[in-house]
């Protein structure tokens, strides 16, 4: 509904968008549980290493669950080809300039993907800390990267990353010593923006913590599913 300003009737557009794509990424959502398929939705800044911890997220789950990836990017196919290297059904998604994905172009991914027989599909969503944590994709979680580097008083600046993120991988940790970025003081922060918020503290480099975060990542497949996880 629009407001009436004197004689103009203003309508609030983002506000009306954002309400439609809800919609649309709980139908999606729906039709996912119907096929059993698990949609996670990874999103990061550019450089936190997104690609290299997602290439080490489906090298330790081979043979454990059949995994697809929707590589989104503006203008670039390099990622995907990454991920078509570790053997896995990829598609590349370009935005053309926009900086998020929302719930139809996700679910045309999913269709270009032809997900038929695959347990999880991951979207590497657009690098901004910003955009892709204002749209419902339609996933069945979302998870983010926040590298060392960065700071860790990023849960302080991108407020609304972090409370929409089911997961957090506080990335190179490998160079705690050489930055001046608190783990424990970060775990806060996030906790204070999600107190719901798994924290999983990885070297996507060296494969330190992977293995944890993998094992979180099956559990929550096989129980979409509604199966018991096997061991």
């Amino acid at each position: 509904m629009g407001a009436i300003v004197g004689e103009l009737r203003v309508l609030e557009v983002k506000q009306s968008v954002f309400a439609e794509n809800d919609r649309r990424a709980d139908a999606l959502r729906e039709r996912l549980k119907n096929e059993g398929l698990y949609l996670l939705n990874l999103m990061s800044s550019p450089g936190s290493g997104k690609t290299t911890t997602l290439a080490r997220t489906i090298v330790a789950l081979q043979g454990r669950l059949s995994i697809g990836v929707m590589e989104a990017d503006i203008d670039s196919d390099v990622d995907a080809r990454a991920m078509s290297e570790l053997g896995v059904r990829t598609i590349q998604l370009h935005t053309g300039g926009m900086c998020h994905l929302d719930a139809d172009m996700c679910a045309q991914g999913l269709e270009g993907l032809e997900s038929d027989g695959l347990d999880l599909a991951i979207l590497e969503n657009i690098g901004n800390l910003v955009c892709p944590a204002e749209f419902d994709t339609g996933a069945v979680r979302n998870a983010m990267i926040l590298s060392v580097p960065e700071g860790d008083d990023k849960p302080l600046k991108y407020p609304l990353m972090f409370e929409v993120s089911d997961v957090v991988l506080i990335n190179k940790i490998d160079v705690l010593p050489y930055f001046d970025f608190d783990l424990e003081r970060c775990r806060e922060r996030i906790l204070m923006r999600n107190p719901s918020a798994r924290i999983f503290p990885i070297c996507a480099k060296t494969g330190e913590g992977i293995e944890p975060w993998a094992a979180w990542l099956e559990a929550e497949v096989r129980a979409w599913q509604g199966k018991e996880l096997q061991r």
